[in-house]
């Protein structure tokens, strides 16, 4: 009996009706639209978006080249080279993130022993010339700098959850 059924409801072709049906009943409904530059849709404190580099209060920055991050990235996007300082620390000498390459999948930030590496919230950057996509050291820590007191709000809002 089911068979029987099924035939007619592919000879009568009720799959396509339904479907201009809702297509009809949707193409006369006021649309909801964002206006992009003008308005932004509200983002979570976890939203992974162009990467920086912290430093502490005094100045220092924070990385200590452990190369956890160089190590657990899975798209290869990070290079480190480290160098001993006069004072017997290991700081980090290049730290290149190749944004072709990166898949913002977080686990940079993750693994970073002294919350050095972050995500911040900005996702509207372009390139012009090629090249531009490798972010060097000094300019993850410009990012991190002019973005600091935002990071450090993220990361109090979610402290709970890490």
């Amino acid at each position: 009996m089911n068979r029987i059924i099924g035939y007619f409801k592919s000879l009568l072709l009720l799959e396509l009706l339904g479907g201009l049906w809702l297509t009809l009943r949707y193409m006369y409904k006021p649309k909801y639209t964002m206006r992009y530059p003008e308005e932004h849709i509200p983002k979570s404190n976890r939203f992974r978006g162009l990467h920086a580099l912290r430093r502490y209060p005094n100045g220092e920055e924070r990385c200590i080249a452990c190369k956890l991050c160089e190590a657990v990235c899975p798209a290869l996007a990070i290079t480190i080279d480290s160098a001993a300082r006069e004072d017997g620390t290991r700081r980090t000498t290049r730290y290149d993130i190749d944004l072709f390459k990166c898949i913002f999948c977080g686990f940079c930030e993750e693994s970073c022993p002294v919350d050095s590496i972050v995500e911040t919230h900005v996702h509207e950057y372009h390139f012009e010339k090629r090249g531009e996509n490798i972010v060097t050291k000094p300019q993850l820590l410009a990012i991190g700098d002019r973005f600091e007191a935002e990071i450090a709000a993220a990361r109090a809002q979610d402290a709970a959850f890490r």
